[in-house]
């Protein structure tokens, strides 16, 4: 679907200066191309909610930065979501890597976590743009200058 390089020059193209993440499942394939990148700061953490933190604070600081972690994860981080994207309001940029989505769509696995996603992500009243499958690179472009002109935070649904 997305490779590496695409991801990384769609991030800084978008104006994005840091990537604050845990490299889980195909999301983590990306690992070389965003730390090579010449205009992207890989930040990897050891717990999802330390990424809310530390990309909140580098959005107070006048940087771009967005959250990339896993639906697990994404669900793991709830309390520091909501305390960066309600109480303190920041626009940040959430790429959630659903995995099992393609084959929770096709009755191939028991995997919950695709079930849970989009409902955990509309109960936080956040608003969502799914990346398609069929023009991934655009779908992102396309949800990176979303989440830009609205000014508000953006959960991006990664499919794996």
């Amino acid at each position: 679907m997305l490779d590496g390089p695409t991801v990384a020059s769609t991030l800084a193209a978008c104006g994005i200066t840091h990537v604050v993440w845990i490299p889980d499942s195909d999301l983590g394939r990306w690992d070389e191309a965003l730390s090579s990148h010449p205009s992207l700061t890989l930040i990897r953490v050891c717990r999802e909610a330390e990424a809310f933190a530390i990309a909140a604070g580098l959005w107070l600081g006048g940087k771009k930065p967005i959250v990339m972690v896993q639906c697990t994860g994404l669900f793991d981080a709830g309390d520091a979501l909501r305390n960066v994207l309600h109480d303190m309001g920041l626009p940040l940029l959430v790429l959630v890597g659903v995995r099992n989505l393609l084959a929770h769509e096709r009755g191939r696995t028991s995997d919950t976590c695709p079930k849970f996603t989009e409902p955990v992500v509309r109960a936080w009243g956040l608003p969502m743009h799914r990346i398609d499958e069929r023009e991934p690179a655009l779908s992102l472009t396309t949800a990176l200058e979303q989440g830009d002109s609205s000014r508000q935070a953006l959960v991006i649904l990664y499919p794996e």
